[in-house]
């Protein structure tokens, strides 16, 4: 089961006691009389408080460390909760990964990232934002974001958190997850040692070897054999090896493998398959391979 199947329990719940509280605050004491002023701003600070902690319980049991990230930020903005923006359910027959459930995936690991070198850029955020607002609409981008901003404020348990779409996630979008989290990285154009490192940790959890993070992380950070890293392959490789890589990465980028997930996350896999063929086509050229 998705673990995005806990945030309807997690929204049905607290929007009860949320409600059940309103109702408590207009009836009257045992003597009659409503509650004073001052009553009604502790229940209110109250209901606030527990909104947040019975979210992030419920979700956390219900949905694993993403469950209970989410419970308590949709317990921190229940106004904005009724719209059941995350209420999806998982794709039983295919078992793959939902469109939803991959964003919900890279939301909370981009906060991961943006957080891992003590501060959250503006291009980080619209980079995000550019993302979410192209794969479902300007309303419900604004409404990721402003969730964003909230995640950010958590504290993430990265471990727990990837061991978790390592679970729910197959492998062709770890790999797509893995390509946005160093577009997040890069959005201002610069590389950043402790992002990289956290994205490189997050790798390793999500279950992907080195080399897999390297060809990746070579797209976007260049150096002298930045091509070979890409094919995951090394310099001293032979014509045939190069070739047989190229054929074996072809594959494992392929963006059929990622239809499932929607027109933006198939361009985004698009664009990697482009900078695979252009590692392969300057390699070829550089040793005159036919």
């Amino acid at each position: 089961m998705s673990y995005i199947l806990t945030t309807v329990v997690v929204i049905i719940i607290i929007y009860f006691f949320m409600n059940y509280g309103k109702s408590s605050s207009r009836k009257k004491t045992s003597n009659g009389h409503p509650y004073d002023n001052d009553e009604k701003s502790t229940h209110s600070k109250r209901k606030s408080s527990y909104g947040k902690w019975i979210g992030g319980g419920l979700g956390w049991a219900f949905g694993g460390p993403i469950g209970g990230i989410l419970g308590f930020v949709f317990g921190s903005m229940f106004d904005g909760m009724q719209s059941g923006t995350y209420a999806y359910k998982p794709d039983q027959e295919t078992g793959k990964t939902q469109a939803t459930d991959f964003s919900v995936s890279l939301l909370v690991l981009a906060a991961a990232v943006m957080k891992a070198d003590g501060k959250v850029l503006k291009s980080e955020l619209d980079f995000v934002k550019r993302f979410f607002n192209t794969q479902f609409g300007e309303e419900i981008a604004n409404r990721n974001i402003s969730m964003l901003r909230e995640v950010l404020k958590q504290d993430i348990n990265v471990y727990d958190v990837s061991i978790q779409i390592k679970q729910y996630m197959e492998y062709a979008s770890r790999l797509q997850l893995l390509h946005f989290l160093f577009g997040i990285a890069m959005a201002d154009g610069k590389t950043h040692e402790r992002e990289v490192n956290m994205i490189s940790s997050i790798s390793g959890f999500l279950g992907l070897d080195s080399s897999e993070f390297n060809s990746i992380k070579a797209m976007f950070v260049k150096d002298s054999t930045s091509a070979y890293k890409i094919l995951e392959t090394t310099p001293d490789a032979s014509d045939d090896e190069i070739k047989k890589a190229y054929r074996k990465m072809a594959v494992k980028y392929h963006p059929d493998k990622v239809s499932h997930l929607g027109e933006d996350i198939i361009k985004a896999a698009k664009e990697k398959f482009q900078k695979l063929s252009t590692a392969y086509n300057q390699i070829k050229k550089e040793r005159g391979i036919a």
